[in-house]
């Protein structure tokens, strides 16, 4: 006979920067600093139309700083140093309001991930620094993937980690990019306009200023509320 076992209606799918960091200055910091090393110059909107899209395709396809397979990588992975030296000098925020919201996902059983074309080093660098290790069961990050967000590859990917349908995984991203790629894999989304304007997140099924505005009860009715039961 198959063994069954129960899991939490939904899981939670996680962006990580402009989500739970409040990590947009630094990141838009580094690209300066690389800049300038290189010298380049980024235009004045260049964080409002990349934030959220892997280091790589910024060098190769909007910036077109490199070409070379190898160049692209050793200026993705000098940005990255240049971030993380940033973080370790200034320090690094929580988007306010997050850490209540992880505190009642965990309590209720939420599954939660991480979902982000940011690196696997700077995030559980990050993570232990901000004391939120224990929060995530998943990670999903810059090099687990060839193709990024806008692509559904990524939170694909991330739902299958966690061992739960598309139509079950509630979403929560900040860049319309994500929103997309979440839309895209057939999955729920919550936006928050920590980055962006209100309008061009419009395609998500609920957008928010901030954590303090949403409730476990306002994302469940999006889900359908019956248990999910698996073989294991």
């Amino acid at each position: 006979m198959e063994k069954h076992s129960v899991y939490p209606p939904w899981a939670a799918l996680f962006d990580w920067d402009g989500v739970i960091v409040d990590s947009l200055k630094q990141h838009e910091k580094s690209w300066s600093l690389l800049a300038a090393e290189l010298g380049k110059e980024i235009d004045q909107d260049f964080m409002e139309k990349t934030f959220g899209m892997k280091n790589e395709k910024i060098i190769s396809e909007y910036l077109g700083w490199a070409q070379n397979l190898d160049e692209i990588n050793r200026l993705a992975k000098r940005k990255e140093e240049l971030y993380k030296k940033i973080v370790t000098e200034e320090g690094l925020h929580l988007v306010k309001g997050i850490k209540d919201f992880l505190f009642s996902l965990k309590e209720k059983n939420i599954p939660m991930a991480i979902c982000s074309s940011t690196t696997k080093t700077n995030i559980s660098f990050v993570l232990q620094q901000l004391g939120l290790s224990s929060y995530f069961g998943q990670f999903v990050c810059a090099e687990d993937v060839k193709e990024s967000k806008p692509s559904p590859m990524p939170y694909l990917l991330t739902a299958q980690k966690l061992r739960y349908p598309p139509s079950h995984c509630v979403v929560f991203e900040d860049a319309p990019v994500g929103v997309e790629s979440a839309i895209a894999a057939g999955m729920h989304v919550v936006a928050l306009t920590t980055t962006r304007p209100k309008k061009s997140l419009e395609r998500a099924d609920i957008v928010v200023d901030g954590w303090e505005e949403l409730s476990i009860e306002k994302i469940e009715a999006l889900v359908d509320h019956n248990s999910l039961s698996y073989h294991s």
